[in-house]
């Protein structure tokens, strides 16, 4: 039976950058499980396993549009040196609280004596990313 919205499906995975780096995998791990249509993955991967049934196997891209969105400079931000620890460093991420208290990773992206720039871009923005996957099992 083919797979459709509201279908809870299993599903092993990996997944590529356009140079052949493997940015995820459940291998040697447990299926990706979620509920199809229900917006808790990304929106081209979710959009790829429907039609699919039990057993199958695919690969496809998803354009940055369909995954995490492209890479925007505006969501670089400049603050003071003296608000990070001494160690922060380039490529070091770190956890910023919003005033509502949701948390948002940040990587450092530059350092020098009197501000941090942070990126506060998904780590993925505006790559396209590549899957093999297999459909584990419906339900």
């Amino acid at each position: 039976m083919p797979i459709k919205k509201g279908d809870i499906v299993k599903v092993e995975y990996t997944g590529m950058l356009e140079d052949g780096t493997i940015f995820d995998s459940s291998v040697g791990r447990e299926p990706l499980e979620f509920e199809v249509g229900s917006g808790r993955i990304i929106k081209g991967f979710d959009q790829a396993v429907i039609g699919m049934e039990k057993g199958e196997e695919k690969e496809f891209s998803i354009e940055p549009k369909d995954a995490y969105g492209e890479y925007d400079p505006e969501l670089l931000r400049r603050i003071p040196r003296d608000k990070l620890p001494p160690e922060a460093d380039v490529g070091m991420i770190i956890i910023l609280r919003t005033p509502e208290g949701a948390q948002i990773p940040a990587e450092i992206a530059e350092v020098t004596e009197e501000e941090v720039t942070i990126d506060l871009n998904h780590p993925l923005a505006g790559q396209t990313l590549n899957f093999k996957i297999k459909i584990v099992d419906i339900s």
